[in-house]
C-alpha cells in the first residue's frame, strides 16, 4: 500500500513512504524467518489492505492516508507473543509519520472542504428543519415546496457570502503578518552599537537574549525575514473557492428535503421520505469527516445523524405548536 501511495507522490513525500515500505518489509522477513520451512506459498492480502491498495494506486488522498494512519493504529504486534518489542513499536510511530503526511493533505483541504462539508450539513439541517416546521403548521403543499426553495436560495447566497467574507479576511490577517521583504535593504545601513533588530524580534514573541542574538546573526547574514514561513494562504485556501464550494454544497443539502415535494409527494409520506434522504446524507457526509479526522466514521456519522434530526424535530414540534395556537 505505502509503494502504491509513492507511486503517485513526488519529493520528500514519495521518500517518506517508500521508507515506510522498507520497514514493513523487515517486518514481513521477521514473519518468514519465523516460518522457515513453514511458509507454503504467498496468499492474497486482507481484504481491507487489498481495498486499500485499489484506492491508493487510483486516488492517493488524504482519505487513503487518513485509513492507513487508522490501519497503523489497529496493529496486534503489542499482544502478538511473535512479533518483537521493536515492531510494536514501529508501528506506534508509523502511525505518526502517516499522521504528519495526512495533516499536510487536511491542511491543503481545510479551507474548501470545511465550506463544502459545513454547507451541505447546514443545508441538509435547515432546510429539512424549516419544512417540517412549516409543514406541521398545516399549511399546504405548495406553500411548503415554495418555502424549501425560498430556503435553499437564501441559506445558499448566505453561507457562500459568509464563507468568502470569512476566508478573505482570514487571507488579509495572514498578509499583515507577513515580514516585509523590502526591509532587508534598511539592514546594512543599521548601527550596530544601537540595534534596534532586537526590537523586531521581542515584538514577534521572543526573549530579549534570544531577540539579541537573533538580530546578530540578521546582521552578518543581511536577511531580516529568515527562511521563508510555510504557506499559510494554501492551507486557508481562496475566498472564491471557499464561497463557492459553499453555495454549492449548501445547496445540494437543502435540495434532498425538498425532493419529494417537487416530485408530487404529500403529507406523512413526503415528510418520511424527507427525513430519510437527509439522514442518509448525514450519515455519508458525518463518515468522510471521520475518515478525513482519523476518527471512527460509524462514531462521527452517527453522531451527526443524531445532531441533525434532533434540531429537525425540534422544529417539527414547535411547527405543531404554532399550527394549534393558530387554529
Amino acid at each position: 500500500m505505502y509503494r502504491d501511495l509513492a507511486s503517485r507522490r513526488t519529493g520528500e513525500d514519495r521518500a517518506i513512504l517508500l521508507a515506510l515500505a522498507d520497514a514493513e518489509g523487515r517486518h514481513e522477513q521477521h514473519w518468514v524467518t519465523l516460518l522457515g520451512d513453514q511458509l507454503g506459498h504467498p496468499k492474497r492480502g486482507a481484504l481491507r489492505t487489498r481495498v486499500l491498495g485499489f484506492l491508493a494506486r487510483r486516488f492517493g488522498s488524504v482519505f487513503v492516508l487518513a485509513l492507513a494512519q487508522r490501519a497503523e493504529s489497529r496493529s496486534p504486534y503489542e499482544s502478538d507473543s511473535d512479533a518483537t518489542p521493536a515492531m510494536a513499536a514501529d508501528e506506534l510511530i508509523h502511525g505518526e509519520v502517516v499522521r504528519g503526511l495526512a495533516e499536510r493533505g487536511r491542511n491543503r483541504l481545510s479551507g474548501t472542504f470545511r465550506a463544502a462539508v459545513f454547507g451541505a450539513n447546514d443545508g441538509l439541517v435547515s432546510n429539512l428543519a424549516l419544512i417540517l416546521g412549516i409543514g406541521a403548521s398545516g399549511v399546504e403543499t405548495h406553500v411548503i415546496l415554495l418555502t424549501g426553495v425560498a430556503g435553499l436560495l437564501a441559506g445558499a447566497l448566505s453561507m457562500g457570502a459568509g464563507e468568502y467574507v470569512s476566508v478573505r479576511s482570514q487571507r488579509e490577517l495572514l498578509e499583515a503578518s507577513t515580514p516585509d521583504p523590502e526591509s532587508n535593504l534598511a539592514v546594512p545601513m543599521l548601527d550596530v552599537d544601537a540595534n534596534e533588530l532586537e526590537l523586531v524580534y521581542r515584538a514577534r514573541g521572543m526573549s530579549a537574549k534570544v531577540a539579541k542574538a537573533r538580530a546578530s546573526q540578521v546582521l552578518r547574514d543581511h536577511d531580516l525575514a529568515g527562511p521563508p514561513p510555510r504557506n499559510a494562504h494554501e492551507f486557508v485556501g481562496t475566498g472564491w473557492g471557499a464561497g463557492f464550494s459553499s453555495f454549492c454544497f449548501f445547496a445540494s443539502g437543502a435540495i434532498i428535503p425538498v425532493l419529494p415535494y417537487l416530485f408530487g409527494l404529500t403529507g406523512f409520506v413526503a415528510v418520511a421520505v424527507a427525513v430519510g434522504l437527509v439522514g442518509i446524507a448525514l450519515l455519508g457526509t458525518g463518515a468522510v469527516v471521520g475518515l478525513i479526522s482519523g476518527g471512527p466514521p460509524l462514531r462521527r456519522a452517527l453522531r451527526q445523524l443524531a445532531i441533525g434530526l434532533g434540531a429537525a424535530a425540534v422544529t417539527y414540534v414547535l411547527g405543531l405548536l404554532f399550527g394549534v395556537a393558530a387554529g
